[in-house]
């Protein structure tokens, strides 16, 4: 029997969201196969986290290239980046706690291009006088996967509904949390 490998990351990063510190044998059982199948796709737990890590960039950049994030106003293209990386926001979750990611060698490359991409969305909003100034784009890039990752455990968890993630992310980012007063 063939094993599909998108399958299994896709099982290893919705169960490692909800619990990173699962074995290598819960991981092979949440995908369906044993773990000397597991084992001969990845040969540890490092390979499997790189392996989700290269996932991961790949849905980034796609929902990026979806996004069109140099078409309309900028508060738009956030709006759609948001709303075409909801189905991947628990990897990005995970990734985003993955110490290990961010240790020792260089910053993936991968990251690297993403966080350009974003930044400069950010940099043309504030060009525009759509954001911020007083917050660097690089501050907005992170505070923005960090409310990606926020979100995407409190749907998991079931504290809030899954169709209200991209309306919950975009607008606490775009308007903060301060109470405005009405006109």
């Amino acid at each position: 029997m063939a094993v599909d490998r998108d399958h299994v990351l896709r099982s290893a990063a919705a169960l490692l969201t909800r619990k990173s510190t699962a074995t290598m044998d819960e991981v092979a059982k949440a995908a369906g196969i044993s773990r000397a199948t597991l084992h001969r796709q990845f040969a540890g737990r490092d390979a499997l986290v790189r392996a989700l890590e290269a996932l991961g960039i790949a849905e980034c950049e796609a929902s990026a290239d979806a996004a069109r994030l140099d078409d309309g106003p900028a508060q738009e293209a956030l709006r759609r980046f948001v709303k075409e990386l909801e189905p991947a926001a628990g990897l990005l979750a995970f990734l985003y706690t993955e110490n290990q990611l961010f240790e020792g060698e260089e910053q993936n490359e991968g990251w690297a291009r993403l966080d350009a991409r974003i930044a400069a969305l950010f940099r043309r909003g504030q060009a525009t006088g759509e954001f911020r100034i007083d917050l660097t784009p690089a501050w907005l890039t992170e505070a923005l996967y960090g409310l990606m990752a926020s979100g995407a455990w409190a749907v998991s968890e079931g504290r809030v509904a899954s169709k209200d993630f991209t309306h919950m992310i975009t607008e606490l980012l775009l308007g903060g949390a301060l109470r405005r007063e009405e006109p």
